[in-house]
């Protein structure tokens, strides 16, 4: 017997038409890649996406066709990326943060047809577009007062979408349909490509929305750091139209300074981004002594969220902190660090303690940990495995079949992380499989001992790597950037580390260094670290 419902497919442009219908008026601001600040609305938004649409449709572009975007968090962004979705094509986000020839390599295996593209990036292209040879169209995603001079063909967006009327019917697709595509940084071997559908979003951005996990509404500022190349802006620009809240786009200015002048001036209730922007953003609130008095909640994911950022933002601006994780193949949200009522009760370091935890998984994402054998590992909060997740927003395979070895035949997806879950369903990262510390049989967990470090008043970052012992096989180095005026030596740090871990798990060194590597989406290159002191000999050898 089938239940008597209607046949309403889960489609991406149906997410725009109810924020038009629902919250028209509901402001998006968007600090424009030519300078000022834009002001627009969902209503705007959305016939403006129909006018990309047409455009595109008219263009010969449609079901199907892998339709790059390289460009920030931006109203015109936004535009695009619907009315890519709304003729049946697939968004394609590139991380201007890769290398020229990276770009290249991910564009040409998507088979990308079209190129919307920022001012800042036309260097990029500039380099590009010839070893693109699926490239057809690139649109820069300007008016003609700043068009570029270029030896492409350019076309320029806001006289291309100015051409139609907007008198556009969405194209009605299977809900399965391929809607976007986001390639993995590519840290072990080449990127690999997930292929994101209709469907899909459109549940992410539900569960996404729910109280415990982002908790959006139309009462809501929100503020997206977090890049829309970044999966999807982890999700929140297709949560936000769901949910109707006020969005406030930062554009290219990262630093400190530009991202307090919006939470300030557009009274932002809630943000998200990657632990590196939020340390820019506490050392200019320390350096100026200004306060936060709007902001309630910062989402914290990417990496492990240092203890000490969550002290800060907590004790010093009253501000709640929500420790996220997820992946790419997630659409990405995994976990999220809201607190249960069985631990609503702890204070102080108890509260913290759980609260550096990435957190538990929301409805849509089951997840288990596993030995070696594929055996599942109890929920101890002590007992390490492979974390393994799956569902409905989650990949079962990636564009072109690469790392079919990372997913079963009952679609449990290998994270890659290696992790523990309590009692009460909070996972906690431990590292990543091929990053942990494999010390006389027992494993280290480089992330603790990072976080650790970090907590130091001298110590701007940390990064741990495994260095071979004759004995132990290996044991930790800890890698320091000290902060600026400030000299810690390796004494003083291992000194403020001693204990809060367990002996066997203190470093056997401390290595000091201007920089620290990282990967396009802001993550500790620890390859990069390790062929740097393949030869490093410990003290204890």
């Amino acid at each position: 017997m089938l239940g008597l419902m209607q046949d309403w497919p889960l489609l991406c442009h149906k997410i725009l038409d109810y924020a038009a219908a629902q919250h028209s008026r509901r402001e998006i601001v968007s600090r424009s890649v030519e300078g000022p600040i834009v002001r627009t609305t969902y209503g705007d938004i959305h016939a403006r996406a129909k006018r990309v649409a047409q455009a595109l449709d008219r263009d010969g572009f449609g079901l199907g066709d892998r339709i790059g975007t390289l460009g920030w968090n931006t109203a015109r962004h936004m535009e695009a990326w619907y009315g890519i979705m709304g003729v049946g094509g697939v968004y394609h986000t590139l991380n201007p943060r890769l290398f020229p020839d990276q770009i290249a390599w991910i564009m040409n295996h998507a088979e990308d047809k079209a190129l919307f593209v920022d001012l800042s990036f036309m260097p990029i292209v500039e380099a590009i577009a010839d070893k693109v040879p699926s490239l057809k169209q690139i649109i820069v995603m300007t008016d003609a007062e700043h068009m570029p001079s270029s030896k492409l063909d350019l076309v320029c967006f806001e006289d291309w979408i100015a051409q139609g009327d907007g008198d556009f019917a969405w194209a009605q697709v299977d809900e399965n349909t391929a809607s976007g595509m986001c390639y993995t940084s590519g840290t072990t071997g080449d990127p690999k490509g997930v292929v994101y559908s209709h469907r899909s979003n459109v549940l992410h951005a539900m569960l996404a929305s729910l109280p415990d996990a982002l908790g959006m509404s139309c009462n809501e500022v929100i503020m997206p750091v977090v890049p829309m190349f970044h999966a999807n802006a982890w999700g929140i620009a297709m949560s936000a139209p769901m949910t109707g809240a006020k969005v406030v786009n930062p554009g290219a200015a990262m630093d400190g300074a530009s991202i307090y002048e919006l939470l300030d001036s557009e009274k932002v209730t809630f943000t998200a981004a990657v632990p590196t922007v939020w340390l820019m953003l506490l050392g200019y609130l320390e350096e100026t002594g200004k306060e936060l008095p709007h902001l309630k909640r910062v989402v914290i994911g990417g990496s492990a969220c240092p203890r000490a950022m969550l002290e800060k933002f907590q004790n010093n601006y009253d501000v709640e902190v929500v420790h996220a994780w997820g992946m790419t193949e997630m659409s990405p949200l995994g976990s999220l660090g809201s607190l249960k009522p069985e631990y609503n009760h702890l204070k102080g370091a108890q509260r913290l303690d759980i609260q550096e935890k990435q957190g538990y998984a929301p409805f849509g994402v089951e997840m288990k940990v596993t030995d070696d054998e594929d055996k599942a590992m109890p929920w101890d909060g002590k007992t390490f495995g492979r974390l393994k997740v799956r569902g409905p927003a989650i990949a079962k395979g990636y564009y072109g079949g690469a790392g079919a070895e990372q997913f079963d035949e009952d679609n449990w997806f290998d994270t890659g992380d290696v992790a523990h879950i309590d009692e009460f369903g909070y996972m906690q990262i431990t590292d990543r499989a091929k990053d942990v510390i494999k010390s006389g049989g027992e494993w280290i967990s480089t992330i603790d001992l990072e976080n650790l470090a970090v907590g130091h008043p001298d110590v701007e970052e940390a990064a741990v790597i495994g260095i071979a012992h004759p004995k132990w096989d290996e044991r930790p180095l800890l890698i320091c950037i000290r902060k600026q005026g400030k000299d810690p030596s390796k004494e003083d740090i291992l000194g403020y580390m001693e204990g809060k871990i367990a002996k066997w798990w203190m470093p056997d060194d401390v290595a000091f260094v201007d920089e620290i590597p990282h990967t396009a989406t802001g993550k500790i290159q620890k390859t990069e670290l390790r062929k740097q002191f393949a030869d490093h000999v410990l003290p204890t050898v």
